[in-house]
């Protein structure tokens, strides 16, 4: 069985994007981004919302042939464009760069794909994320917390119907006031 991640970078007060999908509060530092590059290397399969898929398929795929590229960029752009995605939406009729795109019930087929053998499947994208949470099938959760308040916005956590008990596994400060947290659901 698969263990399934959801990782995001999230305010104080627990938002992923302020209002009007505003991520511009993030506090980056090559330490953030070399922590995210070595999770995706570990991780074997990566599913993604539209909206968040969106993003990051703007980007990357060529992010690694922009002039300015740091070498972690590099690095970052080949990892996601060669790695192996999953994209649950109704609303767009094709995916690129070594991905599928799933139109159905994205709940059933996440519990598929964990019950599959093979390594460690992130989670990404409010909405999806949040239908996994919801059906418990979110097995460790890993913030990286920046110092700063939203206010509002798109949430890290859904409403839930009851409580998740969760084991902290690690928590180290990072540049810019980033204290990253790693938990683990009980089971």
């Amino acid at each position: 069985m698969r263990k399934l991640i959801y990782g995001m970078n999230v305010t104080l007060d627990g938002y992923i994007a302020a209002p009007g999908d505003d991520i511009g509060w993030s506090v980056p530092s090559d330490e953030l981004f070399q922590f995210w590059s070595d999770q995706l290397e570990a991780t074997e399969l990566t599913l993604y919302g539209r909206k968040l898929w969106e993003t990051m398929s703007s980007y990357w795929p060529t992010g690694d042939q922009l002039p300015e590229a740091t070498p972690a960029e590099i690095t970052f752009a080949r990892r996601w464009r060669d790695m192996t995605k999953v994209v649950f939406s109704s609303t767009i009729d094709e995916v690129d760069w070594n991905t599928r795109l799933v139109t159905g019930d994205a709940v059933a087929e996440i519990a598929r794909l964990k019950a599959e053998d093979g390594g460690p499947m992130d989670i990404g994208g409010a909405t999806l994320a949040a239908a996994a949470m919801r059906a418990g099938l979110i097995d460790e959760y890993v913030l990286a917390t920046a110092p700063v308040l939203a206010g509002g916005g798109t949430p890290f956590f859904t409403t839930l119907d009851h409580w998740t008990n969760l084991t902290l596994l690690e928590t180290r400060t990072l540049p810019g006031g980033v204290i990253l947290s790693r938990y683990a659901t009980k089971r």
